[in-house]
């Protein structure tokens, strides 16, 4: 069973998973993809860090959303270290479930062409291809996509 929960960005296990994150967009991608998390950005009031861990407490996964807009907030640094069959898609579902109750009405991330696991992955659970976006614009390698959220009507803390 997995669980997720809020964190600090800055625990030691927090930056574990973004290390491995970022060795493993090295070796698929040749870029760790650290340029464009500035973690600055998660002091915003509505962004949010998370941390996945599995029966027996160990962090297992990750993801951080941040807003971009009023109604868009932007997925980053989600990994799935996949020691487990489900990681992803539950972390996933949370962080879309903490977006709504936030008051996003869409999520918006990038990631590589070359990380066709990643592309495959986020097109399986409800993401479309957009025209890229901000710092991703002109760039060939860079692939963004988007999800719309169910509207709730709310938009409260977590």
């Amino acid at each position: 069973m997995i669980t997720i929960q809020k964190a600090d960005l800055h625990s030691s296990e927090s930056l574990r998973l973004i290390e491995k994150l970022s060795s493993e967009l090295a070796n698929i991608t040749g870029d760790g993809g650290t340029r464009h998390f500035n973690v600055d950005s998660m002091m915003a009031e509505r962004a949010l860090w998370l941390v996945a861990r599995n029966e027996t407490g160990d962090a297992v996964g990750c993801a951080a959303l941040r807003p971009l807009s009023e109604q868009v907030a932007e997925l980053k640094r989600m990994y799935s270290d996949r020691s487990e069959p489900g990681i992803g898609k539950v972390l996933l579902a949370f962080l879309e479930a903490s977006a709504q109750r936030l008051g996003y009405s869409e999520i918006w991330l990038e990631t590589r062409h070359a990380n066709a696991r990643a592309v495959k992955f986020y097109e399986r659970n409800g993401y479309r291809v957009i025209d890229n976006y901000g710092p991703y614009i002109g760039r060939q390698e860079a692939v963004c996509l988007a999800k719309q959220l169910a509207l709730n009507g709310s938009r409260g803390n977590l």
